[in-house]
C-alpha cells in the first residue's frame, strides 16, 4: 500500500498534514546532517517551503473556521518559513534549520491533538 493509498483510505485532513510536515522535518534534518549534499538541502527547504504555503493558503480560505489567533499564528510561521527559505542554504545555520524542525514538529502534534479532541 502506497502512502497515498493511505491517506485516501485511513488519514483524516489534520492527519495528512500533520504527517506532511513530519515527513518534511525529517527531509531538513536528514539534509542537515549530510550538509555536503547541497541539493538534498535544497530539496528539503523547497519541500517545506511548498507545504507551508499550501498551509497558508488553506488558512486563507473563507471557509476555514480556524479562530483568528490561530489563522494569525500560522500565517506568521508560513511567512518565517518563507524568508527564512529564501536565504542562502549554505548560510543557513543548524540551528535555523533545527527552528523549522521544530515548529514543523510543533504543529504536526497540535493537529493530531487537535484531530483526537474531536
Amino acid at each position: 500500500m502506497t502512502y497515498e493509498d493511505a491517506t485516501e483510505e485511513t488519514l483524516s485532513i489534520s492527519e495528512e498534514e500533520a504527517f506532511g510536515l513530519s515527513r518534511a522535518a525529517v527531509m531538513l534534518d536528514q539534509a542537515k546532517q549530510n550538509r555536503a549534499d547541497k541539493a538534498a538541502l535544497a530539496t528539503a527547504l523547497n519541500h517545506n517551503l511548498e507545504l507551508w504555503v499550501a498551509i497558508q493558503g488553506m488558512v486563507a480560505r473563507r471557509d476555514n473556521d480556524l479562530p483568528e489567533s490561530v489563522k494569525d499564528n500560522l500565517i506568521s510561521l508560513g511567512n518565517y518559513v518563507a524568508d527564512t527559505t529564501f536565504k542562502s542554504a549554505d548560510g543557513l545555520k543548524d540551528e535555523t534549520i533545527d527552528t523549522l524542525i521544530n515548529i514543523n514538529l510543533q504543529i504536526s502534534e497540535g493537529l493530531l491533538e487537535g484531530h483526537a479532541a474531536t
